[in-house]
């Protein structure tokens, strides 16, 4: 038999009186909590020593509202009493519990309301219901119905009986040591000899240490770290701005239509602030209305000002890479910017109402279409991503335009994210005459692929076993 702690033969010599008893009874014998007293019955009961009972007792209690109505009735029965012959609507409105009671005796069909009148059902009564309230049954559904408001709760209590096996007593008979243990062999006890005297813990050497989780910075924040740190090494200097924008900003400069669906209060999160337009707007607006004298012919139409004083939880990071470009204008320009971004998206396992996204600008007077696609490559590359490929594709700020994809071992191409030139619509307002390269890329969707996940949430929950569990190794790159 494996060696019994302290406090397992603690346990064990109270249990040899009682033989059967609850663990909070126990505690107080043995000086305990009795969730150490549970503790110790589990390691006791996989010796066979002592057998263990969760015993849950749940019962109905009243809340505070239900104590009230305990005296004064239910609201229906409130209202009920105060419907006589000729009662409207205006004058049960008056009525305390006309709030709560009016909704409850319709739906329970006790009254009918024609225009403005109300008046009883013939027989209309809520004795069962306060029969139901003061004598309270689990499977009533009247009950549950009282649950369901608020009326009563459930409460759960948990208590776990012990009790000593034939195995367990005869090892208290055959006599336990109860000496206290010494875990430690000190100086003073080998100098005077009392080491003899001392009742040491035994040890298993055989026994696995119990397991360390040291500190460590959390798994997603260290990929977008590394992110950083690739483009910080590439010459790339970092951005950082406001949460919240103006659509101006975050729209308009891009030159999105104010008409877009994306636009939308379905896909976007408004906020009922406005700011002013900055210096210069109106060849911004001048661009979208019929081009602003340049090779576009805009969007045509209205540009209304006051969409685009507007403010907005940004959609994404590219509202920062176009106001640094405003207050930039001369070449080179060279930067980045991680940030959250938000939009009204469904919640599932793909995808999030608030997520990350890295976003990146180049200016200069020589650069290329070609010059883009390797940066994009470079990037993927010292994330660890090597195969990569790019497909033509369409942005309202980008012309051309592409879609980065990855190939990833037992997936296959995935797709990582959208870049391109900046449209003369959007470079020729600020006065920019410079190519400028541009891309957003989801930081979430590689996280999942180099952590392993399958449910986008994960990067987010407080799981603190997927936090344990996942490695830190770090490769020649830096990464995981």
């Amino acid at each position: 038999m494996a060696e019994l702690t302290q406090n397992e033969k603690r346990l064990l010599a109270a249990l040899g009186k009682e033989e059967r008893t609850f663990a909070t009874p126990l505690a107080g014998l043995l000086g305990a909590t009795p969730e150490a007293v549970v503790q110790w019955a589990h390691l006791a009961q996989e010796k066979g020593l002592v057998a263990t009972e969760r015993i849950v007792a749940r019962e109905l209690i009243y809340t505070d509202e239900g104590k009230r109505y305990l005296e004064t009735g239910l609201p229906e029965t409130q209202l009920l009493r105060e419907i006589r012959q000729g009662a409207t609507v205006e004058d049960l409105r008056k009525h305390a519990a006309f709030a709560i009671g009016f909704g409850q005796l319709r739906k329970k069909g006790l009254i009918r309301v024609t225009g403005s009148a109300v008046e009883k059902i013939p027989g209309a009564s809520t004795d069962a219901d306060e029969a139901a309230l003061k004598n309270p049954a689990p499977d009533d559904p009247r009950t549950k119905d009282l649950i369901k408001r608020g009326i009563l709760a459930e409460h759960e209590t948990v208590q776990h009986k012990v009790s000593i096996t034939a195995e367990g007593l005869a090892l208290v008979q055959s006599g336990l040591d109860l000496r206290a243990e010494t875990g430690t062999l000190t100086r003073d006890q080998i100098v005077s000899g009392t080491w003899r005297d001392c009742n040491f813990r035994r040890y298993d050497v055989k026994k696995l240490p119990r397991r360390l989780y040291p500190g460590k910075v959390h798994p997603y924040q260290r990929i977008i770290g590394e992110m950083r740190e690739i483009l910080l090494t590439m010459g790339f200097e970092e951005l950082y701005g406001e949460i919240i924008q103006q659509c101006y900003w975050n729209f308009d400069a891009l030159f999105q239509p104010q008409d877009h669906p994306a636009r939308e209060m379905q896909d976007t999160f408004y906020l009922s602030e406005t700011l002013p337009l900055p210096q210069g707007y109106e060849k911004v607006k001048a661009m979208h209305i019929d081009g602003g004298g340049t090779s576009s012919t805009g969007w045509g139409g209205t540009w209304k000002e006051e969409k685009a004083r507007q403010c907005v939880l940004r959609t994404h990071t590219t509202c920062l890479s176009i106001q640094h470009l405003a207050a930039h204008r001369d070449p080179p320009v060279k930067a980045f910017a991680v940030g959250r971004v938000y939009r009204r998206e469904t919640i599932d396992t793909t995808h999030l109402a608030e997520f990350e996204q890295l976003e990146g600008i180049v200016m200069d007077e020589d650069v290329t279409f070609a010059n883009l696609l390797g940066i994009l490559r470079e990037f993927y590359n010292r994330m660890g991503l090597e195969s990569v490929r790019f497909k033509p594709s369409y942005y309202p700020y980008t012309e051309p335009s592409l879609d980065a994809e990855a190939y990833v071992e037992g997936i296959g191409w995935v797709e990582m994210g959208g870049a391109g030139v900046f449209r003369e619509e959007v470079t020729a307002p600020l006065g920019i005459t410079c190519p400028v390269l541009a891309w957003g890329l989801g930081i979430s969707r590689i996280a999942m692929l180099r952590l392993g996940l399958k449910d986008l949430r994960l990067l987010h929950k407080s799981d603190i076993q997927f936090l344990r569990e996942t490695p830190v190794i770090t490769d020649a790159e830096g990464g995981i």
